[in-house]
């Protein structure tokens, strides 16, 4: 196949990933934290939209699978890296090129970012052919390398690039300064003075001595006095400075645009593995979802959120990981028990383990069967905004409405804490109906709450409970298991309200 993107095997794919905007539910599913992360240092890639975009293709996610489990090998992996920084180089010498004042060391700077391209693709496409190669988005790579570098494109800007630089080697002059009068001369094998004062001084030497030498900083801009002699040199020597203006005329568009495009995707697929290394390097598990179209059964082992995990490696603390399955006519996982006891975490998990699916990339969990959603929709508890003049509770209805008149069957919800707000018998009624317009819907659910009659509202929904230990209802395991709801979930939530829980009395009448 015709090498195009390494990222999208669409063209519909890579045309709406241009335009696409952060997606509401980033913020409740810490999905914007990750984000920040994978881009720091990576600004000058514009990263941020292809994030943005999840496939909606089981074709589109194997196709970044794939190239994934090819950059899995190292060597292939220093390869594509070496390949990126040099990239960067060649950047930077473009960069300077154009913001540098005097011409002729604008050309020059021009001259070897040309010299740091063709070196970087003759490299990068001989390595390529000494790996085995699995993708098809590697392997069109590689042949559309193997084919360009053999183009006349290429071969004649490698030509002339080095025909430029050795032109320029060959010049030498000499530069003889009296007083302020500075004469440029052609190097007419005159003895090189500083070899001759060493000499004279080199007597004089005892030992080791302190070096008085002063150092000047390097600047890349020239100043006025090197400008000038410059100038003198290319007097001296027109035809290889005019070779390098026509250089600078004839290749001024030398960058391959699928070249340039693939430095710019490939980076998507480091940036993640670098993110997720250090948890890796922890003994936490990632894996490769299998992913479907249908989403009848969905499981996920040894699970985790990804942002907390980063933060607690960081930390050098815990990870606790959850299981979890779906199978039809299961739909809604209603997850109940006590406050602080990563009900949350649990159903933000649930959120990204779809989503970083539906980029194509690993997922943290020793193994996953997951959906591509339509959408996702979250339900997270928001502050108070005046502008709205709503107050919290009907706020809650507003947004829970607007996600059930575009959810679809296909979609997954993540609603949680919901009708925190009101009273249990509004939050009974209020919340069974909605359960129950949800699971008309037919959609993939996560609903935490502290009401645990929705965790038995028929055959479409499973009791999930966040767990304490036995012998300590105050210490929690954050552990997330099947369990039938045990009807203590809003009275744990009123004492913790209220501070009447076990460990907050025992800290008031403490001596």
């Amino acid at each position: 196949m015709p090498f195009d993107s390494i990222l999208f095997d669409r063209a519909e794919d890579a045309k709406a990933a241009g335009t696409s905007t952060e997606p509401t539910f980033f913020g409740d599913l810490h999905l914007d934290q990750i984000l920040s992360s994978l881009t720091a240092d990576r600004e000058e890639y514009e990263l941020a939209p292809f994030f943005y975009h999840p496939l909606h293709s089981v074709e589109s996610v194997l196709y970044r699978q794939h190239i994934l489990r090819d950059l899995e090998q190292e060597q292939i992996l220093g390869s594509v890296r070496a390949f990126a920084t040099g990239m960067r180089r060649m950047r930077e010498h473009l960069a300077l090129a154009n913001k540098l004042h005097y011409e002729l060391q604008k050309q020059r700077w021009f001259l070897g970012a040309g010299a740091v391209y063709c070196s970087l693709v003759t490299a990068f496409v001989q390595e390529l052919a000494a790996v085995d190669l699995d993708s098809p988005g590697f392997k069109s790579l590689r042949d559309y390398l193997v084919t360009y570098t053999e183009s006349e494109a290429f071969t004649s800007l490698a030509a002339e690039t080095q025909r430029t630089q050795d032109a320029l080697a060959a010049v030498t002059y000499s530069v003889h300064i009296k007083g302020s009068r500075v004469r440029v001369n052609e190097y007419a094998a005159e003895p090189d003075m500083s070899e001759e004062v060493e000499r004279a001084f080199a007597k004089f030497q005892q030992g080791a001595v302190r070096d008085y030498r002063v150092r000047f900083r390097e600047y890349a801009e020239m100043n006025h006095v090197e400008a000038q002699i410059l100038g003198l040199v290319a007097q001296l020597f027109p035809e290889p400075f005019a070779r390098l203006a026509d250089y600078c005329v004839s290749h001024a568009h030398y960058l391959d645009k699928p070249i340039a495009r693939f430095d710019r995707e490939v980076q998507f697929y480091l940036s993640y593995m670098e993110y997720i290394a250090p948890l890796k390097e922890k003994g936490l598990p990632f894996s490769f979802p299998r992913v479907s179209g249908r989403s009848t059964e969905v499981r996920g082992m040894e699970t985790f959120d990804i942002s907390l995990a980063a933060k607690l490696v960081h930390e050098k603390a815990k990870v606790v990981a959850n299981d979890f399955y779906v199978t039809a006519p299961e739909r809604v996982l209603v997850v109940s028990g006590p406050n602080n006891g990563g009900k949350t975490t649990f159903a933000r998990t649930f959120g990204q383990l779809h989503y970083l699916a539906s980029l194509g990339l690993p997922v943290p969990g020793r193994d996953a069967r997951l959906f591509l959603p339509d959408q996702i929709f979250t339900h997270f508890e928001r502050e108070e905004d005046i502008e709205t003049l709503r107050g919290k509770f009907e706020d809650e209805l507003f947004r829970i409405h607007e996600i059930l008149s575009k959810a679809s069957a296909d979609s997954v919800l993540i609603m949680n804490e919901s009708f925190g707000s009101t009273t249990l018998r509004d939050a009974v009624v209020v919340g069974t109906e909605v359960m129950r317009q949800i699971i008309d819907l037919d959609a993939l659910c996560v609903f935490v709450t502290f009401v645990d009659e929705l965790a038995s509202l028929g055959e479409s929904t499973v009791s999930m409970m966040s767990t304490v230990v036995p012998d300590d209802p105050a210490v929690r395991t954050f552990k997330v298991i099947r369990k039938r709801a045990d009807g203590l979930a809003y009275a744990a939530a009123l004492a913790e309200k209220y501070g009447l829980t076990t460990e907050s009395l025992r800290r008031r009448i403490a001596p």
